[in-house]
Protein backbone atom coordinates (compact mmCIF):
# COMPACT_ATOMS: atom_id res chain seq x y z
CA UNK A 1 0.00 0.00 0.00
CA UNK A 2 1.27 3.33 -0.54
CA UNK A 3 1.10 5.83 1.97
CA UNK A 4 -0.36 8.90 -0.05
CA UNK A 5 0.48 12.77 0.96
CA UNK A 6 -2.65 15.09 1.84
CA UNK A 7 -2.85 18.69 2.27
CA UNK A 8 -3.31 19.27 5.95
CA UNK A 9 -6.47 20.86 6.97
CA UNK A 10 -5.95 20.51 10.99
CA UNK A 11 -3.38 19.17 13.43
CA UNK A 12 -4.64 17.56 17.01
CA UNK A 13 -1.71 17.31 19.27
CA UNK A 14 -2.39 14.82 22.50
CA UNK A 15 0.69 14.37 24.60
CA UNK A 16 0.34 10.90 27.44
CA UNK A 17 2.15 10.70 30.52
CA UNK A 18 2.85 7.35 31.93
CA UNK A 19 1.47 5.53 28.79
CA UNK A 20 -2.10 3.52 29.82
CA UNK A 21 -2.14 4.31 33.12
CA UNK A 22 -1.78 8.12 33.87
CA UNK A 23 -2.91 10.87 31.62
CA UNK A 24 -3.87 12.39 27.94
CA UNK A 25 -4.27 15.63 27.44
CA UNK A 26 -4.40 17.88 24.43
CA UNK A 27 -2.43 21.08 23.18
CA UNK A 28 -5.19 23.44 23.51
CA UNK A 29 -6.49 21.93 27.15
CA UNK A 30 -10.00 20.77 25.44
CA UNK A 31 -9.14 16.99 26.54
CA UNK A 32 -7.67 16.02 29.65
CA UNK A 33 -8.60 12.76 31.24
CA UNK A 34 -7.28 10.12 33.33
CA UNK A 35 -6.83 6.98 31.57
CA UNK A 36 -6.02 3.34 33.57
CA UNK A 37 -6.58 -0.29 31.79
CA UNK A 38 -9.85 -1.54 32.14
CA UNK A 39 -10.53 -4.26 34.85
CA UNK A 40 -10.48 -6.79 31.82
CA UNK A 41 -7.17 -6.48 31.64
CA UNK A 42 -6.15 -6.37 34.73
CA UNK A 43 -6.20 -2.64 35.62
CA UNK A 44 -8.51 -0.38 37.65
CA UNK A 45 -11.18 0.77 35.35
CA UNK A 46 -11.34 3.48 37.18
CA UNK A 47 -10.39 6.15 34.13
CA UNK A 48 -10.97 5.75 30.11
CA UNK A 49 -8.56 4.11 28.22
CA UNK A 50 -7.16 4.39 24.60
CA UNK A 51 -9.83 1.93 23.19
CA UNK A 52 -12.60 4.20 24.61
CA UNK A 53 -10.81 7.30 22.95
CA UNK A 54 -10.68 5.79 19.80
CA UNK A 55 -14.21 4.73 19.19
CA UNK A 56 -15.06 7.97 20.43
CA UNK A 57 -13.02 9.39 17.80
CA UNK A 58 -13.87 7.14 15.12
CA UNK A 59 -17.60 6.70 15.79
CA UNK A 60 -17.83 10.89 15.54
CA UNK A 61 -15.90 10.68 12.27
CA UNK A 62 -17.96 8.22 10.34
CA UNK A 63 -20.76 9.88 11.86
CA UNK A 64 -19.37 13.35 9.83
CA UNK A 65 -18.89 10.92 6.73
CA UNK A 66 -22.15 9.63 6.67
CA UNK A 67 -23.49 12.89 6.63
CA UNK A 68 -21.06 13.87 3.48
CA UNK A 69 -22.18 10.71 1.96
CA UNK A 70 -26.45 11.23 2.67
CA UNK A 71 -25.69 14.81 1.37
CA UNK A 72 -24.82 13.58 -1.74
CA UNK A 73 -27.13 10.87 -1.78
CA UNK A 74 -29.96 13.35 -0.60
CA UNK A 75 -30.84 10.99 1.79
CA UNK A 76 -32.39 11.62 5.29
CA UNK A 77 -30.14 10.60 8.41
CA UNK A 78 -31.97 12.93 10.64
CA UNK A 79 -31.38 11.16 14.11
CA UNK A 80 -29.10 8.78 12.56
CA UNK A 81 -26.22 7.40 15.19
CA UNK A 82 -23.22 5.77 15.27
CA UNK A 83 -21.27 3.54 17.38
CA UNK A 84 -17.97 1.60 17.08
CA UNK A 85 -16.78 -0.64 19.73
CA UNK A 86 -13.57 -1.32 19.95
CA UNK A 87 -11.89 -4.53 20.98
CA UNK A 88 -8.52 -5.34 21.84
CA UNK A 89 -6.97 -8.62 22.46
CA UNK A 90 -3.17 -10.67 21.60
CA UNK A 91 -2.50 -11.62 18.16
CA UNK A 92 -1.00 -14.89 16.80
CA UNK A 93 2.59 -13.23 16.74
CA UNK A 94 2.59 -12.30 20.59
CA UNK A 95 1.02 -8.47 20.51
CA UNK A 96 -1.91 -6.82 21.01
CA UNK A 97 -4.34 -6.07 18.03
CA UNK A 98 -7.23 -4.24 17.43
CA UNK A 99 -10.42 -4.98 15.80
CA UNK A 100 -13.33 -2.39 15.19
CA UNK A 101 -17.13 -3.27 14.77
CA UNK A 102 -19.16 -0.08 13.61
CA UNK A 103 -23.10 0.17 13.35
CA UNK A 104 -25.28 2.66 12.36
CA UNK A 105 -28.86 3.75 13.15
CA UNK A 106 -30.67 5.04 9.85
CA UNK A 107 -34.26 5.31 11.08
CA UNK A 108 -35.32 7.37 8.03
CA UNK A 109 -34.01 5.13 5.57
CA UNK A 110 -34.89 1.36 4.27
CA UNK A 111 -31.89 -1.27 5.41
CA UNK A 112 -30.72 -2.00 1.88
CA UNK A 113 -30.29 2.00 1.76
CA UNK A 114 -28.64 2.17 4.98
CA UNK A 115 -26.18 -0.02 4.25
CA UNK A 116 -25.29 1.38 1.00
CA UNK A 117 -25.00 5.00 2.84
CA UNK A 118 -22.29 3.14 5.55
CA UNK A 119 -20.53 1.10 3.13
CA UNK A 120 -19.92 4.53 0.81
CA UNK A 121 -18.58 6.63 4.16
CA UNK A 122 -16.65 3.40 5.02
CA UNK A 123 -14.74 4.79 1.95
CA UNK A 124 -15.03 8.37 2.41
CA UNK A 125 -14.21 8.17 6.66
CA UNK A 126 -10.54 9.37 7.16
CA UNK A 127 -10.33 6.59 10.24
CA UNK A 128 -11.51 4.06 7.83
CA UNK A 129 -9.03 5.06 5.45
CA UNK A 130 -6.29 4.60 8.20
CA UNK A 131 -7.44 1.10 9.36
CA UNK A 132 -8.01 -0.35 6.23
CA UNK A 133 -6.28 -3.20 5.65
CA UNK A 134 -4.31 -3.42 8.81
CA UNK A 135 -7.17 -4.13 11.66
CA UNK A 136 -10.60 -5.96 11.02
CA UNK A 137 -13.73 -3.49 10.60
CA UNK A 138 -16.85 -4.63 10.35
CA UNK A 139 -19.88 -2.54 8.99
CA UNK A 140 -23.52 -2.81 10.04
CA UNK A 141 -26.55 -0.77 9.23
CA UNK A 142 -30.32 -0.83 9.91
Amino acid sequence: MTIQHIDVAYTAVATAENGRDGRVSTDDGALDVVVNPPKEMGGSGAGTNPEQLFAAGYSACFQGALGVVARQEKADITGSTVTASVSIGRTEAGGFGLEVAISASLPNVDTATAQALVEKAHQVCPYSNATRGNIKVELSAG
